[in-house]
């Protein structure tokens, strides 16, 4: 398989009250082309600030990030524009993702206004998408608080692929909706995944859920990735004794 993004040796400390605080230590690995990476593990371990680091929302004290071999923690204005172009992501609380004062439309077509396409192109587009997530057309002139998590988390995907990216990273994206809906939403991400060939990066603590959708599973504790494999070796076979902690918690 090709590698699509290759994460080498990061690493961040915060510091509180001048106390240091490893949030991540030493962390590599990669993602390949039309792969779907689970990155699980307990609040706190280090996971969203990891994907921060990815996605230029957190600068990291040591490490590298390359997307298609090009090293891309220290682009800047165009080329980092250019960035998110290639790598979207996809947030916990939908609604707090989008602006309250304008509809899921507008959003959506932000990211496409921005580069510069036609209104008229860009919406036509915005449709085209709320079909792929498959949300009826009528929400495009909703606002976030008039619709449901569910309803507003497809929105955010449809916003995600708007400038076709070759990967996704998706942080927590479904724990703040119901079972039923967690089902749909980790369905439409399969179908979209094959589909459209993306990448995907889950970050999450369902290992159910890891092991239904991932090809591969990374395990991070305190900072660290503490064991990697195919997901129902992890689950099955772990050998680290977090990840055992972590199986016996969940199964």
């Amino acid at each position: 398989m090709q590698k699509l993004l290759e994460v080498k040796g990061l690493k961040k400390t915060f510091y509180k009250n001048k106390v240091p605080f490893v949030a991540v230590n030493n962390v590599s690995f990669d993602v390949n082309e039309g792969e779907c990476l689970g990155l699980v593990g307990e609040s706190g371990c280090g996971k969203s600030t990891t994907a921060k680091i990815i996605t230029h929302l957190t600068a990291p004290d040591e490490g590298s990030v390359l997307l298609d071999g090009e090293e891309t923690l220290f682009l800047k204005g165009r080329q980092e524009r250019k960035l998110y172009q290639k790598i979207q992501m996809v947030f916990q609380t939908p609604q707090d993702s989008f602006d309250p004062r304008r509809s899921l439309g507008d959003g959506i077509m932000e990211s496409m206004r921005n580069q510069g396409m036609l209104k008229a192109r860009a919406k036509e587009r915005m449709y085209e998408l709320l079909d792929m997530v498959e949300l009826d057309r009528e929400f495009a002139s909703r606002c976030p608080h008039q619709v449901s998590g569910g309803q507003c988390q497809r929105a955010a995907i449809a916003r995600a692929l708007a400038p076709a990216p070759e990967l996704i990273i998706c942080d927590e994206a479904t724990s703040s909706l119901d079972v039923t809906v967690q089902a749909q939403i980790v369905e439409l991400l399969k179908k979209l995944q094959k589909e459209q060939g993306l990448s995907l990066l889950l970050i999450c603590h369902d290992l159910a859920l890891v092991q239904k959708i991932c090809d591969r599973v990374l395990v991070m504790y305190k900072g660290n990735i503490v064991e990697q494999g195919v997901p129902d070796e992890v689950i099955l076979h772990p050998k680290d004794t977090y990840t055992r902690m972590l199986v016996e918690s969940v199964f």
